[in-house]
């Protein structure tokens, strides 16, 4: 049964305007079952107006409306089609060919940190999605056949500007707020989010590729707002704080995986959406997508249902490669040291919640090294694998963990396909950083290693990632927007 949610808001040059022509289909994987790929497909259209039925396989699948704001509503059609093999489907006069997951070589690309902090409404089309483009003209050539977002899919930073009670988000809050006033705050977070997210899927680069390979999406913190989980906790249970999560959350339900509360589809562990934590397998393959977010607080990157789905995880035999989606790298320098630092500089301590996102943060050394068991715990089999792919730093780059028995955690950095890279003084303190090494757990001490192809460990280009199955093995490309391709790493 289809769940309507109405929202109310505000004018926006968005929400208010006529749109030129629907957005969509985008293309989000339900799940995996019984060799079936089962798929929604998600339009925002002006209000008023139902978009077409998608066609697949001789049959109809009509749109039904899923979200309402004041002049834009969401509708999703879910259909199915073959997983092992290339299908199509249709819309709108239009064909739409999808790679499907064959048992033999496949493409995956693996994309974060798609905007900026500030102005990134502003910034002109074709410089922002450039490298989009390059996916874009990637997929023509060699078709994708799963497109994963593994973080800040958007950033909405500057959603809580221009509302009293969130302009100076979070360094001053209201002490007391009325309901009217949180009501009237919800709405217009809403309009932002939805502002931010039209936006995105309106570029001509990102829809292509998105209406023709199935997403599977993570949030990150600046899908709600930077640092969020490692600000003080008289922020983020503020008030004003929950307001800020709950109407990220409802977008990010909406927006990155086409469903509402009560309608999730059964990749996720927790039904009741607490944590939004996923898993999607098929034969010798198997994607793992733990929430470091919902739950996470200035101690804890995970409650206990996020610990819950990687514990069962661990202990189900999942013969082949594993793909753990950990938004912030799992493997990187040790940062204790830069952490104290900045405590003790008062002009560097608004940074202090970057270095507690990390899972390398002193806060935050027992959930890191209990992370790093369950990925050995995962490849103890003989015949499974483990390989961590990530974002967030705004930097490529890669490391390794020996697991034993001949056995290697890979971690694999792609960071991001639109933000633009940091200067490349801070690529030179991390690779220096990444010097003194680390381990956590003793006798399987990290090393950051350079991509092949690359002068230093820490790459500053805005880049995006592909791994492939050739002939049973896989391995790793990294796209940079200046260097080009890299050499393949094998995995």
């Amino acid at each position: 049964m289809a769940i309507l949610i109405q929202a109310t808001l505000p004018p926006s040059s968005f929400a208010m305007s006529t749109l030129p022509a629907p957005i969509g289909p985008l293309l989000f994987l339900d799940t995996l079952a019984d060799q079936r790929m089962d798929l929604a497909a998600l339009f925002i259209v002006p209000i008023g107006e139902a978009p077409p039925p998608i066609s697949a396989e001789g049959a109809e699948f009509p749109p039904v409306e899923i979200a309402r704001f004041q002049n834009v509503s969401v509708w999703r059609s879910r259909f199915s089609c073959p997983a092992d093999a290339p299908s199509t489907y249709h819309w709108a006069d239009q064909r739409f060919d999808i790679a499907g997951l064959p048992a033999g070589d496949l493409n995956i690309a693996y994309v974060s940190c798609n905007g900026e902090e500030h102005g990134d409404l502003d910034r002109d089309g074709a410089e922002r999605n450039a490298m989009w483009a390059r996916l874009r003209a990637q997929h023509k050539a060699r078709p994708l056949s799963l497109l994963l977002h593994g973080g800040d899919q958007v950033y909405a930073d500057e959603a809580t500007h221009g509302h009293p009670l969130s302009d100076d988000w979070p360094d001053t809050l209201p002490r007391d707020p009325s309901r009217a006033d949180l009501a009237d705050l919800r709405d217009h977070l809403r309009e932002k989010f939805l502002e931010r997210y039209i936006a995105i899927y309106s570029a001509p680069e990102v829809a292509h590729v998105m209406a023709r390979v199935p997403s599977l999406m993570q949030w990150d913190d600046h899908d709600i707002c930077d640092g969020w989980g490692s600000l003080q906790r008289s922020r983020t249970y503020s008030p004003v704080g929950q307001a800020l999560f709950d109407v990220a959350r409802d977008a990010a339900l909406l927006f990155q995986h086409a469903c509402v509360d009560g309608d999730l589809p059964p990749r996720f562990f927790d039904a009741s959406g607490l944590h939004l934590g996923w898993e999607v397998s098929l034969p010798g393959l198997r994607l793992l997508g733990p929430d470091l977010r919902s739950e996470r607080t200035r101690r804890e990157v995970m409650g206990i249902r996020g610990w819950q789905m990687l514990e069962q995880a661990a202990d189900r035999a999942a013969p082949g490669r594993t793909f753990v989606m950990s938004s912030v790298p799992l493997l990187g320098p040790r940062l204790s040291l830069l952490e104290m630092i900045m405590v003790l500089i008062p002009t560097m301590q608004k940074y202090e919640d970057d270095l507690r996102d990390q899972w390398q943060s002193r806060a935050h050394r027992d959930s890191w090294q209990h992370m790093l068991e369950l990925m050995q715990r995962i490849a103890r089999p003989a015949d499974q694998d483990v390989t961590v792919l990530s974002g967030e730093i705004h930097l490529a780059t890669r490391g390794e963990m020996p697991l034993g028995n001949g056995k290697t955690l890979h971690q694999l950095v792609a960071s991001g396909i639109a933000h633009r890279a940091p200067p490349r003084v801070w690529a030179r303190i991390l690779h220096v950083l990444a010097h003194l090494g680390d381990s956590p757990l003793r006798g399987h001490p990290i090393s950051i290693n350079r991509i092949p192809g690359q002068p230093r460990r820490y790459v500053a280009e805005r880049n995006y990632l592909t791994v492939s199955r050739r002939d049973n093995s896989w391995q790793a490309e990294w796209e940079f927007e200046t260097s080009g391709t890299s050499p393949a790493l094998p995995l």
